[in-house]
């Protein structure tokens, strides 16, 4: 029957199967001011009060050192038009290239960390690391969000932010994903219909 063939699961060895996920540009820079883009896909909120959120770096990543070093990150939020910039900053080394330069983004000063944000990012949080833990494959880097910029281009008249505008995408087993249509609002299986 087809119902049955529906429910049949295949039981597979144990792996991260939490799709899909943001994919982020994260900013960094060491003491001497050098900074490097990694895009990272392990990441997510902690806390709302104080606000908090995480990456997740192997300690191989040539940027995992200047976060360990100066304790600052910033989170850049990618859009369908930062797509080629996030995969790029996710496969090439810092170590070789200025990421920055090579994709013509536009480095603008932080407020409160070291690490610039991207100019091109909708949304971009100033992070500082509280702590890290050394998990195995990657260590994550708990931190405080201590500054945000969202981008006027996507306010509106009322200063409501429209972060749909500006496409987000997300990433699943390999692949980028843009975001299309709302299915609900937070609440909205149990608001009262208007007669």
């Amino acid at each position: 029957m087809q119902e049955d063939f529906v429910y049949r699961k295949q039981e597979w060895k144990p792996g991260n199967m939490l799709y899909p996920v943001p994919a982020v540009m994260v900013t960094v820079a060491d003491k001497a001011g050098r900074d490097n883009i990694i895009t990272v896909a392990w990441t997510g909120t902690i806390c709302t009060n104080p606000p908090m959120a995480y990456i997740s770096v192997r300690p191989e990543r040539f940027s995992y050192q200047m976060i360990a070093q100066t304790g600052e990150f910033v989170i850049n939020l990618t859009t369908r038009e930062l797509t080629y910039a996030t995969d790029y900053c996710g496969v090439k080394s810092g170590r070789d290239i200025d990421k920055f330069a090579a994709l013509h983004l536009t480095r603008q000063k932080a407020s409160k960390v070291a690490p610039p944000l991207i100019g091109e990012s909708p949304v971009n949080m100033e992070c500082r690391v509280t702590q890290c833990i050394e998990l195995g494959s990657h260590h994550m880097f708990l931190a405080e969000v201590v500054a945000v910029h969202a981008s006027e281009a996507y306010m509106d008249k009322s200063g409501k932010f429209h972060l749909e505008q500006a496409e987000p995408i997300i990433y699943s087993h390999g692949a980028y994903y843009g975001l299309n249509d709302i299915l609900g609002t937070f609440g909205y299986s149990v608001k009262k219909k208007k007669q």
